[in-house]
């Protein structure tokens, strides 16, 4: 298996999780603006799992640029709750809002892959695991959140599946890796081939 790759993403989570599967990576973030990205996409009608696709093969493409000839690893996740897309928290309001949204309900998390080479995508992947929030009340809400620090919450979205955010939930289904921004599985097997 190929065992050096770069990280288009900051994402320390996604880094360990790479790490602890045998997977070496240099980082290099890609510094898209994700924000500008989704608006666009959400204008032409595109669906959240689309918005994730397009973010993660952005990411990987942009530093493939740079890096030629080395394999550049993207990645994006998102929220889509009843076909819409939750994005990240910018302050604490919205995270309670988002959470609020989220509250006794059953969302999808939808992690995306891209591995490019030389500017272009040579795969991709898309994977989703199925969340089930219990429903509480706002006080509980709250003092979660008080639990999360800042750039956990910015960076991460509301919940963190490998800390706090376990116990939020009444029912997961799905891949732990997936949840945490990163299907390792599928990279590994993809990796495998290209020996």
């Amino acid at each position: 298996m190929i065992k050096n790759i770069i990280l288009a993403s900051k994402s320390e989570v996604r880094k360990k999780i790479l790490s602890d599967h045998g997977i070496n990576c240099e980082v290099i973030p890609a510094k898209v603006d994700e924000e500008m990205v989704k608006e666009s996409l959400l204008k032409a009608k595109a669906t959240p799992e689309l918005v994730s696709k397009n973010l993660a093969e952005l990411k990987a493409n942009k530093v493939s640029e740079r890096k030629y000839d080395d394999l550049v690893l993207g990645a994006d996740s998102v929220i889509d709750l009843n076909g819409k897309l939750i994005s990240k928290p910018a302050n604490r309001d919205e995270a309670f809002k988002i959470l609020q949204k989220l509250n006794g309900q059953k969302h999808q998390l939808i992690s995306s892959v891209c591995i490019s080479k030389n500017g272009s995508v040579i795969w991709n992947h898309t994977d989703k695991a199925s969340l089930t929030m219990k429903q509480m009340n706002d006080e509980e809400l709250k003092t979660y959140l008080t639990k999360i620090k800042d750039e956990k919450l910015y960076a991460y979205n509301v919940y963190q599946i490998e800390a706090e955010g376990r116990s939020l939930f009444l029912k997961i289904e799905g891949d732990e890796n997936t949840i945490m921004g990163l299907p390792v599985k599928q990279i590994k097997e993809y990796l495998n081939i290209l020996k």
